[in-house]
């Protein structure tokens, strides 16, 4: 069941964050007009600098960690109420629960320390 339910809550994560990156619409009349226009929101980024494609990189990073801990909280949590007294599967929950906030807690952290050395030293 727990399997089950972490491929749905993967699948939901993975469908929303697809449809998240496509347009709403499409503000041109043919294919080719589309395609210019994904070439030239492309050539705009020409000017990024390292410490912002970091800034982005860590910035990416840090919002799928938080996903993923989120969701493994949630499957801890509903391995702890459905372990029905059993004392390994309460510790396998509690593991899970502690080991993805441990997780989220580093990755902030590793966050943090990325925002620091770009502001501070790359420019």
């Amino acid at each position: 069941m727990i399997k089950t339910l972490s491929r749905i809550l993967v699948t939901l994560a993975i469908l929303l964050g697809i449809t998240s990156a496509t347009p709403a619409y499409a503000d041109c009349a043919t294919a080719k007009e589309c395609a210019q226009q994904g070439l030239n929101t492309a050539n705009t980024t020409k000017g990024t600098t390292v410490g912002g494609l970091l800034k982005t990189i860590s910035t990416t990073l840090l919002f799928v960690l938080g996903g993923v801990a989120v969701i493994m909280i949630i499957v801890g949590g509903i391995k702890y109420t459905t372990s029905q007294g059993d004392q390994t599967a309460v510790t396998s929950a509690k593991n899970t629960i502690l080991y993805s906030v441990i997780g989220l807690l580093v990755a902030v952290f590793a966050y943090a320390i990325v925002n620091f050395v770009v502001t501070s030293f790359v420019k």
